[in-house]
């Protein structure tokens, strides 16, 4: 293992890079294939909307559970199990045969998908300085669009040439790989940072126990974080599972266009996250506040996600449409919701903060898969667009009111909340 601790930190965020990749491409499969899973087992809408629900019952249930372990467990092997268990829960797609085993498996990998993001949250805040979490998280958060975007045409080809059950345990196969190159990489930590890695890449309290979970639930920075989460998680959620079937439904994509096309929103959200914490890293680097930098982009942001939802929700032309998408997902990107919780509390409370914002936010999502549902087939897509462009603009009031300065990380819960 290297010694060069930059380096090294570096090699872990392209890991952490790379296990949210596989996340995205596993989830991502059953989107892309929907139509034609559909059609071979006869399901219906509302039949697919209970297949995503489940994934994201136990996302959600998931997701503030997991937190809590990585917290006591460590980064080191949460992250082993978690993408060995979503591999194999990806695998099993492959064999169902009906709507109740379909909901099963997505169950099933959902349980074990909501581990990567509060792991990676906490391995970022344990690895890097404060000034570059924004941009560790950025890289982390990335590997989902480009998992997602990978998808398309890799398993549109899969699935044309050999399949829709093969390209599902073919896809489920890579995991395995991953997991070995983790456990390599951090062989020399097992709860989360190597002995090698200089201390001063944490804060100063990164030794202390987590806080406790009544002192979180009673911190209005807490529920900021959180509500940030609520208001944006629907987003991707939306983006992910029922953008392929907009465009086919709306504008008339079959597989083939959606292999070739549908990756694109997918490259803006990326280039939208990466774009975002090099920015915030290089402002800050050279002398301006983490806070109005981070609070500067995410106001700018919410506004390109409006303009981009309204383009979408009165347009008729499908390039424009893709186009519109593809903004409004470069705008999600730029937000930066993940990387809140690494902006204002320790490294032993991150995953939990991260694990209850994607709790509560998969609630949301939930509701609003049969709300989108429902959209989709009385009021139009453009109405789904209309109501989701304004959330970012939600999030980022959450933000000023609740949370407060970022960049001041909260020692004490006791303490007052920090001038906005």
């Amino acid at each position: 293992m290297t010694k060069n601790p930059t380096l090294l930190r570096w090699a872990i965020a392209g890991l952490l890079f790379l296990s949210t990749a596989l996340n995205y491409l596993d989830r991502q499969t059953l989107s892309i294939l929907a139509t034609t899973i559909q059609a071979d087992l006869g399901i219906d809408d509302i039949g697919y909307a209970k297949i995503t629900t489940y994934f994201l019952l136990s996302y959600t249930i998931m997701y503030a559970i997991s937190g809590r372990l990585v917290d006591f467990a460590g980064t080191r092997s949460s992250l082993a199990w978690a993408v060995t268990g979503w591999s194999v829960a990806g695998m099993l797609h492959g064999f169902a045969q009906s709507i109740v085993q379909l909901s099963f498996c997505r169950f099933l990998l959902g349980v074990f998908e909501s581990a990567n993001y509060p792991a990676g949250a906490k391995a970022v805040a344990e690895w890097f300085p404060l000034k570059e979490r924004a941009l560790g998280v950025a890289v982390m958060a990335a590997g989902g669009a480009i998992g997602a975007m990978t998808a398309f045409p890799l398993v549109s080809y899969l699935a044309l040439s050999y399949g829709w059950r093969s390209t599902f345990v073919v896809v489920g196969a890579v995991g395995f790989f991953w997991v070995v190159a983790w456990l390599l990489l951090t062989r020399a930590g097992g709860r989360g940072r190597p002995a090698d890695t200089p201390a001063g890449a944490q804060s100063a309290t990164a030794a202390e126990n987590p806080f406790a979970l009544s002192a979180l639930l009673s911190s209005r920075r807490a529920w900021g974080c959180i509500l940030v989460r609520v208001f944006t998680d629907p987003i991707i959620y939306f983006i992910s599972f029922w953008v392929p079937k907009y465009l086919a439904a709306s504008h008339g994509f079959t597989l083939g266009d959606i292999g070739r096309f549908a990756w694109i929103p997918f490259a803006a959200l990326s280039a939208g996250q990466i774009f975002g914490g090099a920015l915030a890293d290089w402002l800050v680097g050279r002398g301006a506040g983490l806070d109005p930098v981070r609070k500067g982009l995410m106001l700018c942001a919410s506004l390109l996600v409006v303009a981009a939802g309204a383009t979408v929700a009165i347009t008729s032309v499908a390039a424009v449409a893709l186009a519109g998408v593809a903004v409004l997902a470069f705008g999600h990107g730029l937000w930066g919701n993940l990387a809140v919780p690494a902006e204002v509390f320790p490294s032993h409370s991150v995953a939990f903060i991260t694990g209850l914002g994607g709790t509560l936010g998969g609630v949301a999502g939930i509701i609003s898969q049969f709300g989108i549902a429902w959209a989709a087939s009385h009021q139009g897509y453009s109405y789904i667009f209309a109501v989701f462009s304004v959330c970012p603009l939600l999030a980022y009031f959450a933000v000023r009111i609740l949370v407060g300065k970022l960049g001041d990380i909260t020692i004490s819960l006791e303490r007052k909340l920090p001038a906005t």
